[in-house]
């Protein structure tokens, strides 16, 4: 029995890491599909896909996975026709959800964000009932230690703000449409570009409280892990 019981033990850790490393290899692949939808195919004019296509590569993820991706994203894979969708509502406590989506299928995708709203007391809204609680923005962020040499190299560029986030890291906001070129003017340098994409933040804040913040925790996770969504926008306190 003590023989059976460790072998389960195995096999439940490896399927917890199995389950994991799956869950990050499909977010790589959400993060090429996205880039070379907004940028194109080539990662030569768009550094956005390219950084996201080193990721997955030191991730590895396989070679095949992600040329399809972007041949799907970019709609040349035959037969496929992918689009972007996305869903706006509450969760619980009153915090808004701007979903983004990327299907095949709206209807399955559709059903399965609606259900997951359903089951955690959210309200799945009209299009437009919490997009404007969100602002577009450039999201960039950059190994490095001093901000003013980043605000040397991005003085050119429509900036809202550069600050330090950590030690070693520099965030830069900026207009969505000057990305692509302040990614190309940052790989000029030696520096390491860590993320790079358009993103929407915030522009007013909901305080919750642990129990509150645990609850909209879990309605988050669950839509994370369905795997047409590509990014989940809401206003409320860290998680």
């Amino acid at each position: 029995m003590a023989g059976h019981s460790k072998w389960a033990n195995i096999k439940h850790r490896k399927g917890a890491q199995d389950a994991k490393r799956g869950r990050l290899n499909t977010r790589l692949i959400r993060e090429v599909m996205v880039a070379a939808r907004m940028g194109g195919s080539d990662k030569a004019t768009n550094p956005s896909l390219r950084l996201a296509v080193e990721r997955a590569n030191k991730a590895n993820v396989t070679k095949e996975s992600i040329e399809k991706a972007i041949l799907k994203a970019t709609g040349q894979l035959p037969g496929v026709s992918v689009h972007e969708v996305s869903y706006e509502g509450y969760g619980p406590n009153g915090v808004a959800l701007w979903v983004h989506c990327l299907t095949d299928n709206r209807n399955r995708t559709v059903a399965e964000v609606r259900h997951i709203f359903n089951k955690y007391g959210g309200t799945l809204g009209a299009e437009g009932s919490v997009g404007y609680l969100f602002e577009r923005v450039a999201y960039i962020t950059c190994l490095h230690d001093d901000v003013d040499e980043v605000l040397e190299v991005v003085l050119d560029f429509d900036v809202k703000s550069v600050e330090k986030i950590d030690e070693n890291i520099v965030l830069i906001q900026a207009e969505p449409s000057d990305l692509n070129d302040l990614c190309q003017s940052l790989s000029q340098t030696d520096w390491t570009i860590e993320e790079s994409k358009v993103t929407y933040l915030p522009t007013a804040m909901v305080s919750l409280d642990a129990d509150q913040l645990e609850s909209f925790n879990k309605m988050y996770l669950a839509l994370d892990e369905l795997d047409d969504v590509q990014d989940i926008y809401y206003n409320c306190d860290e998680l």
